[in-house]
C-alpha cells in the first residue's frame, strides 16, 4: 500500500512566506541544500501522525502537492496511463533522495511520485 509522505507547497516569494507558516501553525523550516531553491518543513514530531513537506519556488501554478512514495516508480507511472491518468511530470532525479514524478488522476487532480534512491543524480 503507497502512503502520502510529503506536501509540497509553491510560493512567488519563498522566503516571504515561510513567516506566515511560522507564526501561524510554528513550523520549523530549514533550507535544502539540493540544486534548487527549496526550504523543507517540519510540521510536528517524529513520533506523532502526520507528514512533513517543502516550500519552494512557484513553477506553473498555485496547487499544494502531495506526493505519494511508491516502490517501483516506472511501473507505478505505466499503471497510471492505463487506468486513465496523465503524467505531467515524467521521471527525474532529485539527488541523493531518489526518482520523482507528477500525475493527473482522471478528475485532474495532481500529485507527486516518489521512489527513495539515494544514489539517484
Amino acid at each position: 500500500m503507497a502512503r502520502v509522505v510529503h506536501f509540497d507547497i509553491s510560493a512567488d516569494l519563498p522566503e516571504k512566506l515561510i513567516p506566515f507558516y511560522e507564526r501561524i501553525f510554528r513550523w520549523k523550516f530549514s533550507k535544502w541544500e539540493g540544486p534548487m531553491e527549496y526550504w523543507m518543513i517540519e510540521t510536528g514530531p517524529d513520533d506523532k501522525p502526520g507528514i512533513n513537506g517543502g516550500l519552494g519556488k512557484r513553477q506553473e501554478d498555485d496547487r499544494v502537492v502531495d506526493t505519494i512514495d511508491v516502490k517501483d516508480l516506472d511501473t507505478v507511472l505505466e499503471r497510471i496511463k492505463v487506468e486513465g491518468g496523465r503524467i505531467i511530470t515524467e521521471k527525474g532525479p532529485v539527488p541523493g533522495v531518489g526518482w520523482f514524478a507528477q500525475f493527473r488522476d482522471p478528475e485532474g487532480n495532481v500529485f507527486g511520485l516518489m521512489e527513495d534512491d539515494p544514489t539517484a543524480k
